[in-house]
């Protein structure tokens, strides 16, 4: 169902999934899908965790989940959840916004928001944004209760002062860099004081209670790893505490049939392409292993070694593979090497376009591309991790591997970064 600005629609469905879209290409911006939920007495948000986008993907009463991109040829896709039976009471309505990184919507072509029944995948409503010039960001539409339903309108209305003037306005507090006050101007010296009779001091005032300390504010930013750039402290982010959720997705640049003339560009695909997510970790006692699907070693939060796999995707889309470092055990973690294997669908990482992130409990979330593979590649290390004793450190590491005749993908990972371990086959 297709929408003019301003017009509204019911929604019956329990569970919804938004979609916003563009068309992808070299001088467009990147877009990011955000939502906030707003109050019904204030019309803004109750406090910061009312704001669910890139560094914060999901609400706590477990309503609102913040789902990723997915690219389709030169459609780019960026995706909310929203369970409307789990909202709370107190809240009147879902605000759906839209930011752009590094440039105006002028600059993006097709953008619309689409809500869709998230059990069946019907198109509930769909409000294409058109006119766009300067605007940084976009409120397209919100989800909000009237008489006990709920409902959906197109709004499509755009700011110029980005993603944080748009949450600003909403009462989020964002983390910013603080200018220094200027230096005050040289006053002339004032005149010798004359000598006063003494004064008997008033009594002291009670000291006032200590105020409850202010919740940390929000964070906007992104960190970005590339060849030039490929590390970032952990430390200085404030990111070394509370679980780390590391997420791999990917999609199919083009598919072939055999093995090609070029090396490492055909991929030979047959049924699922499944891609595994893996971890190979070392504790400061010298413990070492793996964290897999293989032989369900999916490893464990809140006991040695302190990484978690949450499962076995085979799609690559909005979830991908996902795991979980707990950080708030990495004095007990010496170092991590994440790596991922292809288990089957394909013969190489060759024409599959893969994105990883990195997203801190606190501090900025850190993405990165794998780029090209132009190897016969089966496992590819991803990123490394390693404690220095006063400094956490992620490496991108985006390094493709060819594992030799009769070695597994793991154990050419193993050889690569020297772990040492004895392996054996395993299934799952």
């Amino acid at each position: 169902m297709s929408m003019l600005k301003g017009a509204n629609t019911p929604v019956q469905a329990q569970q919804v999934r938004v979609e916003l879209g563009w068309r992808a290409g070299s001088s467009v911006p990147d877009v990011d899908a955000s939502a906030l939920l707003i109050a019904a007495d204030s019309g803004k948000v109750r406090s910061d965790a009312d704001f669910v986008f890139y560094n914060q993907p999901s609400h706590a009463s477990g309503s609102v989940r913040h789902e990723g991109k997915k690219s389709e040829g030169d459609g780019v896709t960026d995706l909310v959840w929203v369970d409307l039976g789990r909202v709370e009471p107190a809240i009147e309505k879902v605000v759906l916004a839209a930011s752009a990184d590094a440039g105006s919507f002028g600059q993006v072509p097709g953008l619309y928001i689409k809500v869709m029944d998230a059990a069946s995948g019907a198109e509930i409503a769909r409000y294409d944004s058109e006119g766009a010039s300067v605007e940084t960001a976009f409120v397209l539409g919100e989800l909000y209760r009237r008489q006990g339903a709920w409902k959906f309108r197109a709004v499509g209305q755009g700011y110029s002062t980005g993603l944080e003037g748009l949450a600003t306005d909403f009462g989020i507090t964002v983390d910013e860099p603080q200018q220094a006050a200027p230096a005050p101007a040289t006053a002339p010296a004032p005149p010798a004081p004359v000598a006063a009779a003494p004064v008997t001091p008033p009594p002291a005032a009670p000291p006032a209670p200590p105020s409850a300390p202010p919740s940390a504010p929000v964070r906007l930013t992104k960190v970005t790893l590339t060849k030039d750039t490929p590390s970032v402290s952990l430390t200085k982010q404030g990111g070394t505490s509370g679980a780390m959720r590391v997420n791999l997705s990917w999609q199919v640049r083009k598919q072939f049939q055999g093995w090609g003339a070029k090396l490492g560009r055909a991929v030979a695909m047959h049924g699922d392409l499944d891609l595994d997510l893996c971890a190979l970790f070392e504790l400061t006692d010298g413990q070492k292993g793996v964290v897999q699907a293989l032989g369900n070693a999916f490893g464990s939060l809140n006991q040695p070694p302190y990484i978690h796999l949450d499962g076995d995707d085979r799609t690559g889309g909005t979830s991908g593979e996902n795991l979980t470092i707990n950080l708030d055990h990495m004095d007990r973690l010496r170092r991590v090497v994440i790596f991922v294997t292809i288990y089957q669908g394909a013969r190489s990482f060759a024409d599959l376009d893969a994105t990883v992130t990195l997203q801190p409990q606190h501090g900025a979330a850190i993405d990165f591309s794998l780029g090209e593979c132009t190897v016969p590649s089966t496992v590819c290390a991803l990123a490394l991790i390693t404690n220095t004793g006063s400094d956490l450190v992620v490496q991108r590491e985006a390094r493709f591997l060819v594992p030799e005749r009769g070695v597994s993908p793991q154990r050419t990972i193993d050889y690569a970064y020297g772990w040492g371990m004895n392996w054996t086959p395993g299934r799952k």
